[in-house]
């Protein structure tokens, strides 16, 4: 079976990256792939071609694409010229910002409210890298700290009680807790005396720390803010918690949330109870792995 050929475009960004790189990973374990990685064309020139349906320029002679993909508004155009110009299906990861039917396949989150289209598929979440893990320790605990965000403030005094309940909840739980660069910078130092909470900031870890972390870890806690962190919590197969900081006002992150919690998927703090061990999910949870087959099955069998 020949390897699928990929063009991942990139903007650049590691959120948007993780996501494409996550579907083509997940892909690559369904079927052999052959993934190219492009920086997008500059705009004008994306255009033109796209328009005209001349060649791409020079350095785009590669072979030619089965799946073109990438996430974020720098990589739309790019996308839909490199699918005119030398084929191949044309998938965009999160809501983008041509209209929808010039697309092959959508992967919107569901917070987004994607219309129902056949080649749109609605995801919880964006996708990710994690993968589920085998290796989950229920004495294992991570506790994953955000900071003041787009959607949500920031309660110092109150992350901290809850912090200090949940560590005091189970003396036989060993705590490890991260930062991220949001964090403020004065949010650690009282929790330094804590003996049973291992502290390592952000700029203590590197990019393959937190997977590491994610793959044994048992319980897992993410402010609400970091929501990203929740779906790839939740793709490991952790059982997951919220804690609870100061929403600014109703938002499609703060409603995804309020679903996941819903759903039974996460549990919030304030609906936890002190001693009760976190529920973990009673289903896999890897969109990635979901939207993979859906392209494999349907274009590629």
């Amino acid at each position: 079976m020949r390897p699928l050929v990929v063009w991942l475009f990139s903007d650049g960004k590691a959120g948007h990256d993780g996501q494409s790189r996550g579907l083509v990973e997940a892909m690559g374990r369904l079927r052999p792939v052959e993934t190219l990685t492009l920086d997008p064309l500059p705009p004008l020139t994306a255009l033109k071609v796209w328009l005209s349906g001349y060649r791409l320029p020079a350095g785009y002679d590669l072979p030619t694409p089965d799946v073109v993909l990438g996430a974020g508004h720098r990589t739309h155009l790019s996308l839909l010229t490199a699918g005119r110009a030398r084929g191949g299906k044309v998938v965009v990861l999160m809501r983008p910002s041509w209209p929808l039917f010039l697309f092959d396949l959508c992967l919107i989150p569901e917070h987004d409210a994607p219309p129902a289209r056949p080649h749109v598929l609605t995801t919880r979440g964006a996708l990710n890298r994690i993968q589920p893990s085998v290796a989950l320790e229920p004495t294992q605990g991570l506790l994953l700290i955000g900071g003041p965000s787009a959607h949500f403030s920031w309660h110092r005094e109150g992350l901290h009680q809850q912090i200090a309940a949940i560590v005091a909840s189970d003396p036989t739980m060993h705590w490890t807790l991260t930062t991220s660069r949001r964090t403020p910078a004065d949010f650690l130092e009282p929790l330094a005396s804590s003996e049973r909470l291992q502290i390592i900031p952000v700029n203590e870890t590197g990019p393959d720390w937190l997977p590491a972390q994610l793959a044994s870890a048992g319980q897992v806690w993410v402010t609400a803010d970091s929501v990203s962190m929740v779906y790839e919590a939740l793709t490991a197969g952790a059982a997951v918690g919220v804690l609870d900081v100061p929403r600014k006002h109703a938002s499609r992150v703060s409603r995804g949330l309020e679903q996941l919690a819903a759903e039974g998927w996460v549990t919030p703090f304030a609906n936890w109870l002190p001693g009760r061990t976190l529920p973990r999910p009673a289903q896999t949870f890897n969109e990635a792995e979901r939207c993979a087959r859906w392209i494999i099955e349907r274009w590629f069998a």
